[in-house]
């Protein structure tokens, strides 16, 4: 995310000026290099019974800015940098502090403006910030497809998966380490995005096989939908399990956007281009373990092992 930066108070004289015009806010936002939110955000929370006026605007801003270093105690500070080191965002920490009815929280902006300052004076705090990675578009030839006998498309799937009415439908791929040497094997529940990883020396189809059973019965796994990749071609093993397999369609990860989705959080703890060779048990144990306790946007800010409990109801996103 770029460094966030608040309003000047001359910013706040040109939406002043362009309001005035019955400028749209999406025009006003083009002007000054800014999003729309930014802006729709200063028209509401500055707007006082004469109307948006700018230098109120910037009083008022400068004002809130101060109250909230008050209020916002070493404690405060202390467990934000908490939940940092154990790799939350600074949405995630704002959203799941907020929904567990803490009072003050600060915003993820100014938790942002707290790491880039920390990192200005030497600290590490920005080293837990998640990675973004550009879009590449997938090259190369299909020899991946129709590698896989008996194999169940993702379109035959009962609907009660589809809609992830119930626990016990994963979602399942592979991470690959460094000149393609270690996998590690992550099954994600569709429902609660509740994570189950492996480490492997290799992705030789029954290894991977083997440990899909090994972390799925204990579980009580009733299906897992995998990508077209040949280390899941011996998928009859699961299905003599009593565990239910699809697959979806070639290059199309939308249909697993879960597994997805986490494969990129794991890469937060083993980047892309690592090495996995001497990554151990324990340490794939603690990274599913801080994944299963992180609170996630689409739950509601709920953590994957709340939802798996079955104490609270979730209105699933997405």
């Amino acid at each position: 995310m770029a460094h966030y930066k608040h309003l000047s108070e001359e910013e706040r004289y040109s939406i002043s000026a362009e309001y005035k015009r019955s400028t749209s806010l999406r025009e006003i936002a083009r002007q000054l290099h800014r999003s729309v939110s930014s802006i729709s955000r200063e028209i509401k929370r500055n707007t006082g019974g004469r109307g948006y006026r700018p230098k109120q605007a910037n009083t008022l801003s400068i004002e809130r800015r101060h109250i909230q270093s008050q209020y916002f105690s070493a404690f405060g500070i202390a467990f934000v940098e908490h939940l940092l080191s154990e790799k939350w965002s600074p949405e995630q920490i704002h959203g799941a502090l907020t929904a567990r009815g803490w009072l003050d929280v600060p915003s993820h902006e100014w938790i942002y403006q707290h790491v880039y300052a920390d990192k200005q004076v030497g600290g590490q705090l920005h080293t837990h910030l998640r990675a973004q990675k550009p879009y590449k578009k997938r090259t190369g030839t299909n020899e991946r497809r129709g590698s896989i006998t008996c194999r169940t498309s993702i379109h035959e799937r009962p609907s009660e998966i589809d809609t992830r009415e119930g626990l016990g439908d994963f979602e399942g791929d592979t991470v690959v380490g460094a000149n393609h040497k270690g996998a590690l094997l992550t099954l994600v529940d569709r429902k609660s995005l509740f994570t189950l990883l492996k480490i492997l020396p290799s992705k030789h189809t029954m290894q991977v096989m083997q440990a899909c059973v090994d972390l799925l019965k204990p579980v009580q796994a009733l299906s897992v939908t995998f990508d077209n990749g040949k280390e899941f071609a011996a998928h009859m093993r699961l299905r003599e399990a009593g565990i239910e397999t699809f697959f979806a369609d070639p290059y199309c990860s939308i249909q697993r956007a879960r597994n997805e989705n986490t494969n990129g959080l794991i890469r937060q703890f083993l980047p892309k281009g690592s090495s996995f060779i001497g990554v151990s048990d324990d340490f794939v144990a603690q990274v599913q373990d801080m994944l299963n306790h992180r609170p996630r946007k689409t739950l509601n800010w709920l953590s994957p092992i709340q939802v798996l409990s079955g104490k609270f109801n979730v209105a699933l996103r997405g």
